[in-house]
């Protein structure tokens, strides 16, 4: 270390005698400048005359870039000056690894607009070879490390780069540049810019990072962008809803699920953004999902519309799992009933003829069942269950509107809907826990024959006759 700090003086006068001589004498002496930089005490050396010889030698390169442009020069003459910037671009991000000071030189001397200013000039150049790639590449590393916790060189950025910049990379056919780019946006980001993106000119930055996500499933930038900013907008995610496919839609709510299902402990303004957003999808489900019943032909297996109306519910059944959340769901308005009237809608389908709605259970032992809509119902009984866990007032509902008979009649094994019978015991409970009028419904249903007496019991459920009133009570469940 103490070498490369005996170093630094020699090589930054090295490059101060080299801005006057050929490309290929400032390009090693560029190089050498990055190699030191590596290490903390040269960064922490570093001298300002440095970054304005740097910041030199990339105007110089724009301007060249410029003339060869205008020129129609053949673009090979430019190999030189390529392989210069992306020198600079790597010397300078070296030299803003955790060096707060280097960062703000640099901001001062304009290397941030410089830098922007270049990279849309070598956006231009339609060429794909690999020199110019490796240019870009750097030249959005360096951005990323100039604005790594740093505010005004985030603030800076935003003001040189959004959106253009970013419209630019994020649609690039190199996967690096679009990782590299997501870096800076995810780096830049905070509430006030994300709501910036609200403006119908800039929502299109947030629709490619969606795009970008779902195309390129190991970026991990354009996921944090989507979980750790994106959604902490409603707004924006109603508006991004709007505007995107049906399948761009699936990949959207399956990010929301990944955010729903963490564990952590959320702030008062976390659980409102929470609540908007469920009152967003409850109402999205409400909409849609009688498209559900679409999937009951072979034909439409792959129906887009079912399956954003499959991943809504999904959703929502996690949704509803979280007690500290729970109880605000509960009252969203017409989502019970929407839940029992779909539950409903796809029973009644299966009998009606034999599709994936329909019950079926194989003794033997047979391959997994492969479609979208495997599990719906089973969803569709959680959701019920969890809406009326320790809310009296979804209990009476789920009587008025027919729900339990429904429920009972789902409770049978099915091969199409796994851990039906868990879940329709789940739901039994949670409807007849404290609520008198409910259990005697089940019994009187077991009397005249209505409900299935082994289906009760497997749900560790007995009727019991006291006092001229049948009871419902529990007892140690049988094994189904």
């Amino acid at each position: 270390m103490a070498a490369a700090a005996g170093a630094l003086p020699a090589a930054a006068e090295r490059l101060g005698r080299a801005m006057a001589a050929a490309p290929e004498a400032r390009l090693e002496s560029v190089r050498a400048l990055t190699a030191l930089f590596r290490e903390a005490q040269p960064r922490e050396m570093a001298k300002e005359s440095i970054f304005r010889d740097l910041l030199e030698i990339l105007m110089s390169a724009s301007s060249e870039i410029e003339q060869a442009d205008k020129d129609s020069c053949e673009l090979v003459e430019l190999d030189t000056c390529l392989l210069l910037i992306a020198e600079c671009f790597r010397c300078l991000r070296n030299a803003c690894v955790e060096c707060a000071k280097n960062q703000h030189v640099m901001r001062n001397l304009g290397l941030i607009s410089t830098s922007v200013h270049l990279t849309k000039l070598l956006h231009g150049i339609k060429i794909k070879e690999e020199l110019l790639l490796t240019a870009l590449r750097c030249s959005l590393q360096f951005l990323g490390n100039i604005a790594a916790g740093n505010g005004d060189s985030q603030n800076s950025i935003w003001k040189c780069a959004f959106p253009d910049l970013f419209l630019t990379c994020l649609t690039y056919s190199d996967k690096k540049i679009v990782a590299y780019c997501c870096m800076v946006l995810f780096t830049c980001l905070n509430s006030d810019k994300v709501r910036e993106l609200l403006d119908p000119g800039n929502l299109t930055v947030a629709l490619h990072v969606l795009k970008v996500y779902k195309e390129q499933w190991e970026s991990e930038w354009s996921f944090l962008i989507v979980t750790d900013h994106l959604l902490k907008c409603p707004e924006l995610v109603k508006a991004l809803y709007a505007k995107l496919s049906n399948q761009e839609r699936v990949t959207l709510l399956e990010l929301i699920m990944a955010k729903v299902s963490e564990k952590n402990t959320v702030t008062s303004e976390e659980m409102n953004v929470f609540m908007r957003h469920a009152a967003f999808l409850a109402g999205c489900f409400q909409e849609k999902c009688e498209a559900v019943l679409k999937l009951t032909s072979a034909a439409d297996a792959e129906d887009e519309e079912a399956l954003v109306t499959i991943r809504l519910l999904d959703v929502l059944c996690e949704m509803t799992s979280n007690n500290g959340q729970l109880e605000h769901l509960q009252a969203l308005p017409g989502l019970l009933e929407t839940a029992i009237d779909t539950l409903r809608l796809t029973h009644l389908a299966g009998k009606q003829a034999v599709n994936i709605f329909t019950a079926t259970h194989a003794m033997t032992g047979q391959k997994e069942i492969s479609h979208p809509a495997v599990g719906f119902k089973s969803h569709l009984i959680r959701l019920i269950g969890n809406l009326c866990y320790k809310n009296k007032e979804n209990q009476d509902k789920v009587y008025e509107l027919d729900g339990i008979p429904l429920i009972l009649d789902n409770c049978s094994i099915d091969d199409n809907n796994p851990f039906v019978n868990q879940w329709a015991v789940y739901a039994i409970r949670n409807l007849t826990e404290q609520n008198e009028r409910n259990q005697e419904l089940i019994a009187q249903m077991e009397a005249k024959g209505l409900a299935d007496n082994s289906a009760l019991e497997s749900m560790g459920l007995e009727i019991e006759k006291r006092d001229d009133k049948l009871i419902l009570r529990s007892v140690r469940k049988k094994p189904s």
